[in-house]
């Protein structure tokens, strides 16, 4: 039975993780989950995923210890995509929502924090536990310090407390906290309204974001005035560009291409 389910409907791909007990990923299912996200990347029919866990109590709890200590190793093949597939998964120019439905500790709530919007049910549970463990959250290390205050993410990764979900929306680590019942309904409804967009655009907004982690305001302003970004130049080149602004001056909605 593959860990990996996906089901696909327009423009959107699900993906869920469903590997009892508890979605733990080990470096066969990480290398599967890459597949599935350069898959989704490279569609372009494809235009949002959801990231979710089977079950309602397991998100993902990151590494399968068992998988580990039967020879997995940590510095193993993870895949195209790095651990789960997707926080390592180069140009990865499209929206994708983790739907956090239970526990998301260790390399799961690092997953959670490579999709671009987070969803947590009201049961939700977060954690960093690696310190307890000897070793290091290295991708949470990377990410929690510029997404949430800094005191607060060293507090967290310096002791692996526990969080719930209502911390977890109070220090904007997730968007949203829903009932548990109403969980995919949200996402799918989001995930709706991102497929009505404009790809081309979400695609600059992705890329600019990325280079802008490591540049001055003004060094990544001149490249992206002088279309020095991939996306950015073919979105100010595009059949969609010129579509906006006709739209707007029609007053009506704009029939997005991708083109």
């Amino acid at each position: 039975m593959t860990p990996i389910k996906t089901r696909r409907d327009g423009a959107i791909l699900e993906v869920t993780l469903d590997r009892p007990k508890a979605n733990a990923i080990d470096l066969a299912t990480s290398r599967i989950m890459g597949d599935v996200f350069r898959d989704f990347r490279d569609d372009p029919d494809l235009r949002v995923a959801i990231l979710t866990g089977g079950g309602d109590k397991f998100f993902c709890p990151g590494w399968d210890l068992k998988a580990a200590a039967d020879g997995d190793a940590v510095d193993g093949d993870y895949g195209v995509g790095g651990f789960g597939g997707l926080q390592e998964m180069r140009d990865m120019n499209k929206p994708v929502i983790a739907a956090v439905n239970g526990i998301a500790c260790g390399g799961g709530l690092e997953l959670a924090l490579s999709a671009d919007m987070i969803l947590a049910a009201e049961h939700a549970s977060f954690a960093l536990p690696e310190i307890r463990s000897g070793t290091v959250a290295d991708a949470a290390s990377v990410k929690l310090p510029k997404r949430i205050p800094y005191h607060i993410a060293m507090e967290l990764l310096l002791t692996g407390r526990w969080f719930d979900a209502a911390e977890a929306h109070r220090w904007g680590l997730v968007n949203e906290i829903v009932p548990a019942d109403q969980l995919m309904d949200r996402a799918w409804d989001l995930a709706r309204l991102l497929a009505g967009g404009p790809p081309l655009v979400y695609a600059a907004i992705k890329e600019i974001v990325r280079e802008a982690e490591d540049s001055r305001f003004q060094d990544i302003m001149n490249r992206i005035t002088k279309r020095q970004l991939q996306t950015v130049d073919v979105l100010y080149g595009s059949e969609d560009n010129l579509e906006g602004a006709r739209a707007f001056a029609e007053k009506r909605d704009p029939q997005w291409k991708g083109r």
